[in-house]
């Protein structure tokens, strides 16, 4: 057995073989570690709505084109710094990232107004554009094919997990520590610093750089085109946007990522209204506004099955995969928008499972990246994937906003995440691979 075989089959034998597999799990976990850390430094803006509405006195739909600022920003950053991760190598650019954007965050927070609180979260948007097509360019350096639905399901467990660690520390600051918005900018940030530093020290692009053979097997993979080293930039986005497969998976996630982002931005602006802090009077057991912790932790494990589901059940079919939780994410997200705010414990299963399927496919839309275009041009055919998808969820939050506004009644969010839901269920219907 060769060392390309272990990434392949899952097992090892010899010295090199073992050695090798370990590496492959450092560089995973060293990549998780770094992401758990990324969304302190974006997904923590729902939790200071509040605070900068009452300094600033603007409105919800306002702050939703502040919100679409930043995911914009991200939008552009994607189809940039996939290939950028693909050219100069992800370790570089997903370190950079993080620390950039540890900066933007303080930036942010010291801003004085709502233009230049949108200009300082935008450019943060670009840089935490660093993190997840670079990693994941690293990620396909180091594992094959067959085991793709189960590495990006890993990977995206810990960007779960990163939700369930900013809404945490934001709770903390604003509900334990009663510090101002201006701080959930400054605190849970820190954490990201020190992922990036972590990961730069401990990672390798790819394991020829220790002395290890590639693991891919593209070469027998009939569907992937072989892809020269010396591949220049506009050959690598031209191969990337002809296939028309991937192009039809951007539109799917966009939906999808519409619905996640109107989940994670304006269900905690849902428990922090009137209508649940009167529920809190009703049980001195669960706070509700704790209970959106339990959409992040969804979403993680929805993440860490989907990626498996996909590799072990539907033989790599990923649409498959996709399709199935995209339609359980509808019926979940019309039922929460029917469960009264005195159901607190009701509320808090159901929530949990819209997380879960609202966000678990995501690590089957990554992991086909590289199965449609090959793992050489995966950093920068992730990233115009997520171009799609927070172009998507970045027209969503003014639309989700200004219907806040109009009718007052912050569970409309759950009818629309379930008309985004349904709509990625039935584009994904198209990709068939």
């Amino acid at each position: 057995m060769t060392t390309a075989q272990v990434g392949v089959q899952g097992f090892a034998t010899t010295p090199v073989q073992i050695s090798f597999r370990r590496a492959q799990w450092r560089m995973l976990l060293a990549t998780m570690f770094c992401y758990f850390f990324f969304y302190t430094g974006r997904q923590t803006f729902g939790f200071a709505i509040p605070g900068i509405q009452a300094e600033f006195g603007v409105t919800k739909e306002t702050l939703g084109w502040v919100s679409a600022c930043l995911l914009w920003a991200y939008a552009i950053g994607q189809a940039i710094n996939g290939n950028l991760g693909d050219k100069f190598g992800g370790r570089r650019v997903m370190s950079a990232g993080a620390i950039l954007s540890c900066a933007m965050n303080w930036a942010t927070s010291f801003s004085t107004g709502i233009f230049t609180l949108g200009a300082f979260w935008g450019v943060n948007g670009y840089f935490q554009a660093m993190g997840w097509a670079p990693g994941s360019s690293l990620l396909s350096n180091w594992w094959g094919r067959h085991e793709r639905g189960k590495v990006f399901g890993c990977y995206t467990f810990a960007a779960g997990m990163a939700s369930v660690l900013s809404y945490v520390t934001s709770l903390i600051i604003v509900q334990q520590l009663h510090l101002d918005w201006r701080w959930i900018f400054r605190i849970p940030v820190l954490l990201l610093l020190v992922g990036g530093i972590t990961f730069y020290l401990v990672v390798r692009e790819r394991p020829e750089d220790m002395g290890f053979s590639s693991p891919h097997d593209d070469a027998v993979d009939e569907s992937v085109a072989p892809v020269a080293d010396d591949e220049t930039s506009f050959e690598r986005y031209k191969g990337v946007l002809k296939n028309w497969r991937l192009l039809i998976g951007g539109l799917a996630i966009g939906f999808q990522n519409a619905a996640r982002y109107g989940l994670l931005v304006w269900v905690p602006v849902h428990f922090l209204g009137a209508n649940w802090a009167k529920a809190s009077a009703q049980t001195a057991v669960i706070d509700p506004k704790w209970i959106s912790v339990a959409l992040p932790v969804g979403m993680a494990f929805g993440a860490a099955t989907n990626g498996w589901i996909s590799d072990k059940i539907f033989g790599s079919k990923r649409y498959l995969a996709i399709v199935l939780y995209m339609a359980c994410a509808t019926v979940m997200s019309l039922c929460m928008y029917k469960i009264p705010t005195s159901e607190v414990y009701l509320g808090l299963a159901v929530l949990f499972l819209c997380g879960f399927f609202v966000y678990g496919p995501q690590s089957s839309f990554w992991a086909l990246c590289p199965d449609l275009v090959g793992h050489k041009r995966a950093g920068t055919a992730i990233g115009v994937m997520n171009f799609f998808a927070y172009l998507f969820a970045g027209l969503g939050e003014p639309l989700i906003g200004g219907f806040m506004d109009t009718h007052n009644d912050t569970s409309l969010v759950f009818l629309i995440v379930a008309a985004a839901s349904a709509a990625s269920a039935t584009v994904s219907l198209f990709i068939r691979r």
